[in-house]
């Protein structure tokens, strides 16, 4: 291994609490400021903000440990990652901060064994993107009179992308008109995304089969290191 290799590996180590002669890091759910309260857990990890591919891990809390339940590579917005309550709409930015997952949906059927909530998505599905709209950053069907076609997404033409999704709880509870609408995890596409995050079709469906509602699982989305540390989270 390079010398420059060898330092970075040992910087993103410091960085994610494994420092030398201190034994194995903790679990990454262990050193974050917050994980939602419940025993599920989902992490998206970028090394950087300007960076458009990283990882995601789902993790359990067993016995007050957390454990790794699966994990799979990611993307991330085209523009990279920011501060969730400092990006604006279509930047083509992923929000970095803990959310919910307030339900699941899918262009196809649920995977066998899904206990979340799942809306099946049909022809008349929309999600409003409109800043004019009452609906803005909601499920509307049909497509609520106000909320203009063209500053919404028609969820049926996204085909493969949206085959399996969860829905980010990104401001979702009292949407701020113009910081963003329609942000997913999604069957990953041949780049980079417009603000949301995808795994491979797989990964999705061995998500969906895992999440818990009573374990009230959140998604924490962040990078290595820096001001959008998902340890900060």
């Amino acid at each position: 291994m390079r010398p420059g290799v060898v330092a970075l590996a040992s910087a993103s180590l410091l960085v994610l609490g494994a420092a030398p002669g201190e034994g194995p890091p903790r679990p990454l759910p262990a050193r974050m400021a917050d994980t939602g309260g419940g025993t599920q857990l989902i992490t998206a990890v970028a090394p950087r903000a300007g960076a458009t591919s990283g990882t995601v891990t789902w993790w359990d809390r067993v016995d007050g440990t957390w454990v790794k339940a699966g994990s799979a590579s990611a993307r991330f917005g085209a523009k990279g990652l920011v501060e969730g309550t400092r990006r604006k709409q279509s930047t083509n930015t992923t929000p970095t901060g803990l959310y919910g997952l307030p339900y699941a949906f899918g262009i196809e059927a649920a995977p066998r064994g899904t206990k979340y909530e799942y809306r099946r998505v049909r022809q008349n599905s929309w999600w409003c993107q409109d800043t004019d709209s009452r609906a803005y950053n909601r499920w509307t069907e049909p497509r609520a009179r106000d909320c203009r076609a063209a500053e919404s997404e028609h969820l049926v033409s996204y085909g493969a992308l949206y085959a399996h999704a969860l829905v980010i709880g990104f401001n979702y509870e009292r949407p701020v008109k113009g910081r963003g609408a329609g942000i997913f995890l999604h069957v990953k596409g041949r780049g980079a995304t417009a603000g949301c995050v995808s795994v491979p079709a797989d990964a999705m469906r061995r998500i969906l089969e895992w999440a818990e509602p009573s374990a009230r699982p959140h998604i924490a989305i962040g990078t290595m290191k820096g001001p959008t540390a998902i340890v900060r989270y």
